[in-house]
Order: C-alpha cells, then structure tokens, then sequence
C-alpha cells in the first residue's frame, strides 16, 4: 500500500487533531481522543488506515502500520474506547452533583473551587476533543456507507456513543457554569452582610470617635474642664449623639437588618 508522504506525516504526528483523510484507493481516519487517568485527562492519538475490507492500526510505540483486521475489528477496538469514556464522564456528573449538594447545604469546604476547576479544565477538554472527533467520525461514515461490506448500523451507533459523551460533558460544563454563579452569589451575599455590619459598627463609634477627638484637644476654653462632672457629661452626651444617629439609620434600614438576619 503506498500512502502519500503528506498522509503519512500527519499518521505519524501525535498532535495530529481528529480528521478524516480520502486518500487514493484508501482513507485515513486520526481520532484524537481523551482518557481519563488518575483522576486527570490524558490525549491518545489514534491513527487508522483502511483500504478495501481491511483496516490497518499505527502503533506508535513501534512506529509502523500493524494489520488490525476487518472494519468490524476497528468497530469494536473504538467502542471499547468510547464504553469507557461514557463511564468516566458520568463520574464526573456524580461528583459535580456532590458539590451541588455540598454548596445547597451550606457545608463548602475549602477546596471547593480548586476542584470546581479541575473538573471544569477536564470536561472542557473531553466537549473540545469528542466534538472534533465526532465531525471526523461522521465523514468517515459518510464515505464508507457507499460500499457493501461496511456495516452502517454498527458505525453509526458508535457515532452516536461519540455524540453522547460530547453531549455529557457540554452538560457538565453547564452544571458548573450555573454551580459557579450560585457559588459567587452566596459569597457576594456574605461579603455584603460583612460590609453591612461593619458599616453599622462604623455608625456606632463614630459620635464616640468625633467627642474623644473634641474634648481631646489640647487647647483652652473646653466646656466642663472644670467641672467635677464633666466625664459624666461627656459620657451622657456621646450616648444621646449615639441614639440620635443610631435611630434614624435604623428604621431606614430594617428591611437590610431583616434580609440579613439568619434564623437560627
């Protein structure tokens, strides 16, 4: 079989992205697919050769084509593949549902988003792979469907096993997408609530603060300075400053204190 330079250097090229390759008297078929390892996704590149019936596999390791057998053999080494895959991504579901749970219970932990994360870079990786590899697929299909031997039902079943877990995991992305929002809403809202009451912390020794800076001068002609009582009034006079300011800036905010206020 001579196989064009050209043909044979994207073969041999790991890098290669998912792509379907008519050649003259056979096609190239490059399916750039993930697999997950150790809680992590790994690229594999897999490159096939068919002409006529027979189907050829690039052993990288070896460096050269390898008989694989008929196309029927080629069915059944890429549903092995993508079997395993449709498992691997449905963990990912179970595991963002747990953090969906975690975060509607109130229990985040604190590595809540360095695993929002590596789930997100995972499934994002998976969706950007299966969707190439599934548009090439399709091609690969749509060419060899003209002839007698190549069993369509088998293929196309495949096919929709591709389509699937690149469904599956534009699904994940979207479960983080809106894990993410409510995730940043809930922290906004506990940011707000500090600010809230840090405000109104503010608002309580401010009056002290302008009084302590008053009768803190160093300078003549103060009232009481002389007055055995004076502390007494300094002090009286800071709590009626105090509800002075205090009660108006409450009634207008009632409604805040009561948006805030947690049940217990």
């Amino acid at each position: 079989m001579n196989i064009d330079a050209f043909h044979l250097e994207d073969i041999e090229n790991p890098e290669h992205p998912s792509d379907f390759i008519p050649g003259d008297g056979y096609t190239v078929l490059v399916l750039r697919l993930p697999e997950v390892m150790n809680s992590s996704v790994k690229i594999y590149s897999y490159a096939f050769v068919v002409e006529g019936e027979t189907c050829y596999f690039y052993n990288r390791e070896r460096q050269k084509l390898e008989k694989l057998g008929t196309l029927t053999d080629m069915n059944q080494f890429l549903d092995k593949l993508t079997e395993k895959l449709i498992k691997d991504i449905q963990k990912y579901h179970y595991e963002i549902e747990l953090m969906e749970e975690s975060l509607y219970e109130n229990r985040l932990s604190g590595m809540f988003m360095q695993q929002w994360l590596s789930y997100k870079k995972d499934v994002s990786l998976i969706h950007r792979l299966m969707f190439h590899a599934a548009l090439s697929f399709e091609l690969f299909i749509t060419h060899h469907k003209r002839y007698e031997h190549f069993e369509e039902l088998a293929y196309a079943d495949l096919y929709e096993h591709m389509v699937r877990i690149r469904d599956l995991a534009k699904a994940a992305m979207d479960k983080l997408d809106n894990l993410y929002d409510f995730y940043r809403a809930k922290v906004d809202e506990k940011m707000n609530r500090n600010v809230y009451y840090l405000t109104i912390l503010s608002g309580i020794f401010l009056p002290l603060t302008l009084m302590t800076g008053f009768f803190g001068m160093n300078t003549g002609g103060l009232p009481w300075t002389d007055d055995p009582d004076g502390t007494t009034k300094v002090v009286l006079l800071s709590l009626v400053l105090e509800l002075l300011f205090m009660i108006p800036f409450l009634v207008q905010n009632m409604k805040k204190i009561k948006k805030f206020q947690r049940k217990r």
